[in-house]
C-alpha cells in the first residue's frame, strides 16, 4: 500500500536531518494518513478511503465527499476516487433531469 492520500495526492517527501555539527543525513517526511469511512450523499453509500488528516478537514470544510470530489482535479485523485467521482457526476446528472 503506497503512502499517498487518495484525495489530494499528498505523498512522502524527502529532506535532511541536520545535526548541531551541520552533519546531514537523509530522512523522510510521512503524510498523516488515516483510514476513514466517508458517506456519499448522492450514491447513498459508505466509502472506505485512506486519506490524509488535512484532506479529511478539507472534505468537511467543502460540505462532504460529493462536493469535494466534484471540485477536485482528476490528476490529484487516485483511480478509486476518480471512478467514484464519475459515479457521483452520473447520479447528479440523472437527478437533475428527473
Amino acid at each position: 500500500m503506497s503512502r499517498r492520500c487518495e484525495l489530494t495526492g499528498k505523498a512522502v517527501l524527502y529532506g535532511n536531518n541536520v545535526s548541531h555539527a551541520n552533519n546531514r543525513s537523509r530522512r523522510r517526511f510521512l503524510p498523516n494518513l488515516v483510514n476513514v469511512t466517508l458517506m456519499s450523499d448522492a450514491l447513498n453509500q459508505r466509502v472506505r478511503m485512506r486519506i490524509s488528516a488535512s484532506a479529511l478537514r478539507s472534505v468537511e470544510h467543502r460540505g462532504g465527499l460529493d462536493a469535494f470530489l466534484m471540485a477536485a482535479k482528476e490528476r490529484d485523485l487516485s483511480q478509486k476516487a476518480t471512478i467514484l467521482k464519475k459515479q457521483i457526476a452520473k447520479k447528479l446528472a440523472e437527478a437533475a433531469t428527473a
